[in-house]
């Protein structure tokens, strides 16, 4: 059972989703040129831009309330009729069918809700740099260097990623074997394993993240001193060109999160595969 399948088995409520996600994320990148726009008006004693942030705002509220609504029925039915044919396949161990329904869990939460999160911060990594593009030139060369690099750092270590990802799992799948034996040697020989792959994990993720951290750190804070240097004197300009460089450095964080949740859930689909097939 991939990420591929649960689709075809469910295209048009996903469908649906994926719309209403699109509409939110098309939203949510207009939201700092609105303030721009409401702060020049403002200066000026006009309160049009005002309004228009408003009624933008409640708009993505309209639409992200409907999206989550409708997400946590559906993907509690999806989850429901996946478990029961996973649980209903003949020789699994009690101890693998637990680990494989928390496993889809995974899958499940990842379609509900990172799956929103992965096409927003697509939408507006696509739309930050296109219009800083349109902004200043410099800023969005500094836009594309920093992605390469966060793209090579994650490149680099996708096989250790892939690799603890397989351990962690061949660990959790013999869980409550090791539980129903009862003997605290085996328990804490067993936990400090799993934990051992965990720490890996999470140590690798830290490395990976504080690299890409510092680099688009350092382009913040380069956007804001060539914005100020520049001479630009529309206030409202400077703060949306700013407010556009902070949504990148907020999209291109995350993305390597989606990233690593994709990795480990392809080496899920694996699992879950061996026992859906017909």
């Amino acid at each position: 059972m991939t990420l591929r399948d649960i689709f075809k088995r469910f295209p048009f409520r996903i469908g649906l989703t994926f719309l209403l996600v699109l509409l939110e994320g098309g939203l949510a990148i207009l939201f700092p040129l609105f303030i721009g726009y409401a702060i020049n008006d403002a200066l000026q004693g006009a309160y049009n831009g005002a309004m228009l942030l408003g009624t933008l705002g409640l708009l993505s509220l309209l639409i992200g309330s409907a999206r989550r609504l409708l997400d946590s029925r559906f993907y509690a039915q999806v989850y429901r009729e996946l478990g029961l044919e996973i649980t209903n396949r003949p020789g699994l161990t009690p101890s693998r069918q637990t680990a494989r329904l928390g496993m889809l869990g995974e899958m499940v939460e990842f379609f509900e809700n990172s799956v929103p999160q992965i096409v927003n911060s697509i939408i507006a990594l696509a739309g930050t740099l296109l219009i800083v593009a349109t902004l200043n030139l410099k800023i969005f060369a500094g836009c594309l260097i920093t992605l390469f690099i966060v793209f090579l750092v994650y490149a680099l270590t996708k096989n250790k990623t892939v690799r603890f990802n397989i351990e962690y799992n061949n660990a959790l799948e013999r869980q409550v074997d090791i539980l129903a034996k009862n003997e605290p040697s085996d328990l804490n020989n067993y936990l400090r394993d799993l934990m051992k792959w965990n720490i890996k994990l999470s140590d690798l993720e830290t490395a990976n993240f504080s690299i890409v951290w510092t680099m688009l750190m350092g382009l913040l804070v380069f956007s804001i001193i060539w914005t100020v240097e520049s001479g630009t004197i529309n206030y409202g300009a400077v703060f949306a060109l700013v407010m556009y460089v902070f949504q990148y450095v907020e999209s291109v964080v995350m993305l390597p999160f989606f990233y690593q949740q994709w990795l480990r859930l392809k080496e899920i689909s694996t699992r879950l595969s061996e026992v859906t097939a017909p």
